[in-house]
C-alpha cells in the first residue's frame, strides 16, 4: 500500500525528457586459479530531448548487486563460562556483492522515496531480501558489517565524475572472493533526489579451466568430488614420504 501511494505521489511530479546510455570496460570477469580481483569502468552520458536544465543539480547513482543467497548467522554468547552459538536468524537472501557509488552525498542523490521504490540503499536491499523482518534486523547489521571488511559490501559517495552534467564514469572494485553469478549492474540519473531515468545490464562472473571443473564437479556429483579429493590427499602423502625416504637413503 505504502509503495503504491508513493508511486503516485510520484507522477505528481515534474519529468525531465533526459534518458541514460552507458557501457562497461567489461562485460564478463573470468575467475581463475590465480585471480586476485578485478575492477570494472561504467561509464555513460545522458541523453537528451531538451536543453539541459540547470534549476536542478542532476546527479548520477550506480549499484551493482552479486546474486543473492541464503545465509544463517549466528551470535555467540556467554553460557556456563564458555561461548556457544544461541541465538541465530536465517535470511532468504542477502547479496553476495554489493556496492553504491554515488556523484553526491547519498542523502543529496537519492530521496527516501526513491530508495523504497528502487531499494537502492544496502539497508533497503536487505529489508526486501529478509522480507522486512525486524528479528533479523540486528543480524543484518553484522553480517552487512562484516562483508564490508572483506571488500564485499561498499558505499562510495561522490566516486562517480559527472562533467557538465552529461558524461559521468566510475569504477568498481570487485574483491578476489567474487561467488559466480550474473552481477546486475544499475544505473539512475537524479534530480531533486527523484529518480528521472533508470538503465540496467548484467555482467557474468564465472570460473574457468580447473576452477570450473572442479566448482561443477563439487555441485553436480558431491560424492565423486570427495572420493576424488581423498584419492589425490592420500597419492600426494605417499609421493611425499617416498620422497623423503629417497632423500634419507
Amino acid at each position: 500500500m505504502l509503495v503504491a501511494v508513493l508511486v503516485y505521489l510520484s507522477t505528481l511530479l515534474p519529468v525531465w525528457a533526459e534518458d541514460v546510455v552507458a557501457g562497461f570496460s567489461q562485460d564478463s570477469i573470468s575467475i581463475t586459479t590465480n585471480f586476485s580481483g578485478s575492477e570494472i569502468l561504467i561509464f555513460g552520458a545522458v541523453r537528451r530531448e531538451a536543453p539541459i536544465a540547470r534549476n536542478t543539480d542532476l546527479e548520477v547513482v550506480v549499484t551493482v548487486a552479486g546474486p543473492s543467497r541464503p545465509v544463517t548467522m549466528r551470535r555467540k554468547e556467554r553460557f556456563g563460562g564458555i561461548w556457544i552459538n544461541r541465538a541465530f536468524a536465517h535470511i532468504d537472501a542477502a547479496p553476495t556483492f554489493y556496492a553504491v557509488a554515488t556523484s553526491a552525498p547519498y542523502r543529496d542523490a537519492i530521496s527516501s522515496v526513491s530508495d523504497v521504490l528502487y531499494s537502492i540503499s544496502l539497508p533497503r536491499a536487505f529489508r526486501n531480501a529478509a522480507g522486512g523482518a525486524d528479528h533479523t534486523s540486528g543480524f543484518l547489521e553484522a553480517l552487512a558489517r562484516l562483508r564490508a571488511e572483506e571488500g564485499l559490501y561498499q558505499i562510495n559517495e561522490n566516486s562517480v565524475d559527472l562533467r557538465e552534467d552529461t558524461l559521468f564514469s566510475t569504477s568498481i572494485t570487485l574483491p578476489a572472493n567474487l561467488v559466480e553469478g550474473d552481477y546486475l549492474v544499475r544505473i539512475f540519473l537524479t534530480r531533486e533526489g527523484r529518480v528521472i531515468s533508470a538503465h540496467e545490464n548484467t555482467i557474468a562472473v564465472q570460473k574457468v579451466g580447473i576452477e570450473r571443473a572442479a566448482y561443477r564437479l563439487a555441485n553436480e556429483q558431491p560424492l565423486l568430488y570427495g572420493f576424488l579429493a581423498l584419492f589425490i590427499a592420500i597419492a600426494v602423502g605417499w609421493l611425499v614420504s617416498a620422497l623423503f625416504r629417497m632423500i634419507r637413503a
